[in-house]
């Protein structure tokens, strides 16, 4: 069996940030260690810097993976480049993935390092809502591609093979008139208020009112995959388990399914069960291996 073929009868493994279990998730060496662990593709977030850079960052703010605090929005990328990205992680860096200094990517510098890869790989941009710049920021993620190469006919750069994913609805919808439906992902998962108060230190009200939001977005972009209007659903490991008739209706009606975030052994069977098409993953080599071994056992 070819390794094309191999990979055919497996879900392919994207890493969730870059290989984000062994390096601080969205640094040159996450996605270095990625392309080293044989990922098919990799995942990143993306928001715009104040100088209106596309820069890999999960978080609207800058306190949980950097030594810096406030938006990032805020910053031009040159006051971002003065930031540590890494060090919150307390893993070492090797020489050969750069210096601590070079850890924070721009879109085109992730691209630099996928063209390297030497192969055929995938690269899932999740645009990350709200924004301050609302849609801007698909239209400067769409700009920046353009400028280097990609085709919005094919979805492809080079070796590279780019998808797009958003929570928002509004994302969605608006990258479908610029991008194949087959190229964009409908992200989706429950909405916990208590979660959503906790994590941004919300009050009742305030918390409640933003729950209900992103609820009637949930709704809509459930209503999105009913209606096949994108080619991939990009639905939570937890949202997989906990509405099974739902997955199976859209598996039925031919989604492509992107599901996150995969890294526990019997969730990564599940998906195979399921004939989930793609798994994201903070450990692709772990989950790599796992699927290898099922492969060869069925032989």
């Amino acid at each position: 069996m070819t390794t094309d073929e191999s990979a055919a009868a497996r879900p392919l493994v994207y890493a969730h940030r870059g290989s984000s279990g062994a390096f601080a998730e969205h640094t040159r060496a996450a996605y270095l260690q990625a392309i080293a662990d044989g990922a098919d593709g990799v995942e990143c977030d993306i928001h715009l810097t104040r100088d209106q850079h596309a820069v890999l960052l999960h978080d609207a703010n800058l306190d949980r993976t950097s030594d810096g605090t406030g938006p990032v929005a805020d910053r031009t990328l040159n006051e971002l480049r003065q930031l540590d990205f890494s060090s919150w992680k307390g893993a070492r860096i090797p020489d050969e993935y750069g210096a601590r200094s070079t850890q924070l990517l721009t879109l085109p510098e992730l691209l630099v390092l996928l063209q390297c890869a030497g192969r055929e790989i995938g690269l899932a941009i999740e645009l990350k809502h709200p924004s301050p710049f609302q849609l801007k920021l698909e239209d400067r993620v769409l700009e920046v591609l353009r400028s280097q190469g990609w085709d919005p006919a094919t979805s492809r750069l080079g070796n590279i093979t780019v998808s797009f994913m958003s929570f928002s609805p509004d994302s969605v919808k608006h990258l479908l008139k610029s991008v194949p439906s087959a190229a964009v992902c409908q992200l989706v998962d429950d909405v916990n208020v208590l979660e959503i108060r906790e994590e941004l230190g919300l009050g009742a009200i305030t918390g409640g009112a933003l729950a209900n939001l992103m609820k009637a977005a949930q709704t809509e972009a459930e209503r999105i995959l009913d209606d096949c209007e994108t080619g991939l659903a990009g639905p939570g490991i937890d949202y997989v388990r906990g509405h099974s008739r739902t997955i199976r209706r859209w598996l039925n009606s031919g989604r492509r399914f992107r599901v996150w975030t995969v890294d526990s052994e019997n969730d990564v069977a599940l998906c195979q069960e399921l004939g989930i098409h793609e798994i994201t993953t903070n450990r692709p080599a772990q989950v790599l291996a796992q699927l290898s071994a099922g492969t060869q056992s069925h032989r």
